[in-house]
């Protein structure tokens, strides 16, 4: 009895230590990837003007299981995010909400995701569409950029 006395307090440290390092690990990850600007279209386009960057533009759905593995495996990526980051104003939307809604007809989706590069007039640059795993997707921005 004396025994679990002493283990209690030591085990539920354990716990709470190992608790707060899975979760700082687990947000650092995210704050490696792509940094998605927060405002209007227009405010990006604008955004990418000012900073003379092409915008990467994700369209996507919230029941598409491609788009979710993106989100989950490639976007959150530092090399994914090192790369975008620096050369990209990167832009994502929900191809049935809000501005997406616009934004899908204008540029002719035909699937999600649908991954868009642009000027900053927003006029279309190239096009690819489906899951991209880290590795990929920074090839097929390195394309772009050397064009």
């Amino acid at each position: 009895m004396r025994k679990l006395k002493i283990l209690s307090p030591i085990l539920l440290i354990a716990f709470i230590v190992l608790a707060y390092s899975l979760k700082s690990n687990s947000g650092s990850e995210t704050e490696t990837g792509i940094s998605f600007h927060e405002g209007t279209w227009e405010e990006a386009l604008k955004t990418a003007e000012e900073e003379g960057k092409p915008i990467f533009l994700n369209i996507s759905a919230s029941w598409c299981g491609p788009c979710n593995a993106l989100k989950a495996k490639t976007f959150p990526d530092g090399e994914v995010g090192e790369f975008y980051n620096a050369n990209f104003i990167n832009v994502m939307v929900d191809g049935e909400k809000g501005e997406g809604i616009e934004l899908a007809r204008k540029y002719e989706i035909s699937g999600y995701p649908s991954l868009i590069f642009v000027d900053s007039n927003g006029e279309f640059i190239a096009q690819t569409a489906g899951y991209r795993n880290p590795e990929q997707f920074v090839e097929i921005g390195k394309v772009i950029i050397n064009r």
